[in-house]
């Protein structure tokens, strides 16, 4: 069972984040600041933290790179009032693997943190593995579907990736497809067209390796 630590000082929204865990079987665990939650981590492994942005005394951005040093491997899902582009790659650049912006759904909590903790797998299967360093970034479960995606259409623009996968949030998936530039595994051809490298297209082949660990 995979254990999860909700770090947000409003009990009305804890509660709420608590019920729809444990309901989907995870042992959930609470924690109200920044402070509390790395004294928490010290005292037991966690899979996940979904942790708030805006607290009292130690806030989720001052939290963040010291979760992180306490336990590089846990995933942490950031909880933000105030989506903004400097927010998400502060948060990004501090060691967080995703953002949920409030009020929202049950079904995007879910989402979020189902992708998390494929990517927590991911990265088992890499080092059971032994893939190139390369295929960190296939981590990430957006970045997966990206390069799914390219696959099985050929070639898409920019626009039609972000329709293709339905997300809403432009911004994000610039970022990924920058990850994965940057990272060899896709390129843009002349009309800027998004297309499969060699690297790419032997990452593949790859997931049907891994996909059997999910």
């Amino acid at each position: 069972m995979y254990k999860i630590l909700v770090v947000d000082d409003d009990k009305d929204m804890q509660e709420s984040i608590v019920e729809i865990l444990e309901n989907a079987e995870f042992d959930v665990c609470t924690a109200g600041n920044g402070e509390e939650a790395l004294k928490s981590i010290s005292d037991s492994a966690f899979d996940l933290v979904l942790l708030d942005l805006i607290m009292p005394e130690m806030g989720g951005m001052e939290a963040l790179p010291l979760i992180k040093r306490e336990c590089p491997k846990v995933k942490v899902i950031m909880i933000t009032a105030f989506s903004t582009i400097d927010n998400a790659v502060e948060a990004m650049r501090k060691g967080a693997d995703d953002y949920i912006t409030k009020p929202f759904k049950i079904n995007e909590l879910m989402m979020a943190v189902k992708k998390c903790l494929e990517e927590a797998k991911f990265l088992d299967c890499k080092a059971v593995l032994g893939m190139d360093e390369t295929f960190n970034s296939l981590a990430n479960s957006i970045r997966r579907e990206i390069l799914l995606l390219v696959n099985r259409e050929g070639r898409l623009k920019f626009m039609d990736i972000c329709r293709k996968l339905e997300i809403k949030d432009h911004t994000k998936v610039n970022f990924h497809l920058k990850v994965l530039k940057e990272s060899n595994l896709i390129k843009q051809d002349v009309r800027k067209c998004y297309i499969l490298s060699r690297a790419g297209k032997k990452a593949i082949d790859c997931f049907h390796v891994v996909k059997n660990g999910f």
